[in-house]
């Protein structure tokens, strides 16, 4: 049986995130790896956030939000586009990723890769509550990669 995994050639888990990934800097997805989805897959979905902006920002602070990723699909590079896929609202106001910037100190970035037994019906632009309950109880299997940022 495999084991989903979620790799990033760009940093280790819970390594720092390279700079160039950051909202301030060039704002782009770091590169992604995906192994081990299982055959009974019918989609994947991608959620990013940043759960140590609880103190400064109020909550659990989104920064990318992707349903309906083809379970086939292994990379992810660097300023994807999806096309095949669907993206929901950051909590920067944007469809699309938005990048690590924490205000205060080092905060742990979570890339949460999600293997569906179905693909999700919802509009481009969602938030993240949304797509959450759409995936509830139908999660094969999920893989979590981790990184940090600090200001």
């Amino acid at each position: 049986m495999s084991v989903l995994e979620l790799t990033s050639p760009a940093f280790a888990d819970g390594a720092p995130i390279p700079e160039e990934y950051s909202y301030t800097e060039r704002n782009v997805n770091p590169p992604l790896s995906i192994a081990g989805v299982p055959a009974e897959s019918e989609s994947l979905a991608l959620i990013v956030d940043d759960p140590d902006a609880t103190e400064p920002a109020g909550k659990v602070w989104d920064h990318w939000i992707v349903w309906n990723i083809d379970p086939d699909r292994t990379e992810i590079p660097t300023m994807w586009e999806p096309t095949e896929a669907t993206e929901g609202r950051n909590d920067y106001g944007e469809i699309g990723y938005g990048g690590p910037n924490p205000p205060d100190k080092r905060h742990t970035y979570r890339f949460e890769l999600y293997a569906l037994d179905r693909s999700l019906d919802l509009q481009p632009g969602v938030t993240k509550a949304a797509v959450e309950d759409a995936i509830e109880g139908h999660v094969i299997a999920h893989a979590t990669l981790t990184g940090t940022a600090a200001p």
